[in-house]
């Protein structure tokens, strides 16, 4: 039933554990002792609930970052990527901030020794195929990845709440963006053929199971956001003043009778911000009864109901996004169908039946592609277990 069509995007396979060992030989003419690897995610529904401590529903994805490395005794971090330049190399006393990727693995180093870690180094090669940008996760997924290996590095027991704190405080204290925990809690904690409802101010992580019959297709339109540079940290500020004015710690912790009620203290703009993510956390606790009870038409309408008010309210939505909502929510086989991730650009997500999900893709991405002139590419997603560590008893051979 897995089905990846990612456009330029190396599709990740067993066998990259394989080129990665493989990479490794060849830059540091050693064996790697350990292959880490952490998921990327989808979001079924509760965008932009997340930092306001409500609740979510991602699973992780089979796309992973794949870390093959060795530790070293000399406290020093060398990196090199399959995907992007230039390596990195760096000590852990006394870095400071640049710029590029290997700020997310200065930022993982640094969240961790603020945790009271006594970090050691280590050298490795990554390889991912999450597309970056999409809405996928793919930051969560290398900051995993590089917990899972500097915990081996340094002796310290796994702890998976624990280092998805770590990740996210990486993400905001170090590279810059205000993003909450579900990104690095489903990386994480993620499980196999379940979605996760996520409480993101107790962090309990419930594993539900999508309803019978049904599968998840991640809808790429082919346009790309960057979350620093993008309107996300402004729309976490207006949740805050929000807050604010409503007297509670969270927007979680309002109803839209709150809200209603003190209409008149806040501009429209504030206003609809909060109405969306009040509404957002009510949907996607509603969703999680429809996946026990395995509705599928009512989860179905619950998303669509998400993308509205993401697209109206909190204005986050783009027309390449609603294109392809539109076009997947017109064939036979969809339930329902939303954007995912922080928005702009990136992905969509649909339920749809199980045993047409790949003519379905097709099906949609055509459509798409003639309305627009974008490039589409589909995956028909498999819920996957969350970050992972592997010790390499055994030489594994060269790919090639």
């Amino acid at each position: 039933m897995e089905r990846s069509s990612w456009a330029t995007i190396p599709r990740c396979t067993p066998m990259d554990s394989a080129r990665i060992q493989h990479a490794f030989r060849q830059k540091f003419g050693t064996e790697p002792t350990h292959v880490a690897r952490a998921p990327g995610r989808v979001n079924l529904i509760g965008e932009h609930t997340d930092y306001n401590d409500g609740w979510v529903m991602p699973l992780a994805l089979a796309q992973s970052v794949w870390l093959a490395f060795r530790p070293r005794a000399d406290r020093r971090v060398v990196l090199h990527s399959l995907d992007v330049d230039p390596p990195v190399d760096f000590y852990l006393a006394g870095f400071s901030r640049a710029r590029g990727w290997g700020e997310y693995a200065k930022g993982v180093a640094w969240a961790l020794q603020e945790g009271g870690h006594d970090l050691g180094g280590f050298e490795g090669v990554l390889a991912s195929d999450v597309p970056r940008g999409a809405g996928l996760s793919s930051s969560a997924a290398l900051e995993l990845a590089l917990a899972r290996a500097f915990s081996v590095a340094s002796g310290f027991a796994w702890d998976a709440r624990r280092m998805a704190l770590a990740g996210q405080k990486a993400e905001n204290g170090w590279v810059g963006v205000g993003c909450g925990i579900m990104d690095q809690m489903a990386s994480a904690m993620g499980e196999s053929d379940h979605a996760l409802l996520i409480d993101c101010r107790s962090l309990d992580a419930t594993p539900t199971p999508l309803p019978p019959r049904t599968a998840v297709v991640v809808l790429d339109t082919g346009t790309r956001r960057a979350l620093v540079d993008s309107a996300y940290n402004e729309r976490r500020d207006t949740c805050a003043r929000a807050s604010g004015v409503l007297g509670v710690p969270a927007l979680r912790d309002a109803t839209l009778a709150d809200l209603d009620a003190a209409r008149g203290q806040m501009d429209a703009t504030t206003f609809r911000r909060a109405h969306h993510v009040i509404s957002e956390s009510a949907r996607v606790l509603a969703a999680a009864g429809a996946m026990r009870g395995g509705d599928a038409d009512r989860l179905g309408a619950l998303m669509q109901e998400s993308h509205a008010s993401l697209r109206d309210d909190y204005e986050v939505s783009s027309p390449a996004l609603d294109a392809f909502v539109e076009a997947a929510v017109a064939h036979g086989a969809c339930y329902g169908a939303r954007m995912t991730g922080a928005g702009f650009g990136g992905c969509a997500v649909a339920l749809v039946d199980a045993a047409s999900a790949c003519t379905f893709a097709d099906a949609v991405s055509d459509a798409y592609r003639q309305r627009t002139g974008h490039e589409p590419a589909t995956l028909v997603a498999r819920a996957a277990p969350g970050a992972s560590v592997e010790p390499l008893h055994t030489l594994t051979p060269d790919p090639s």
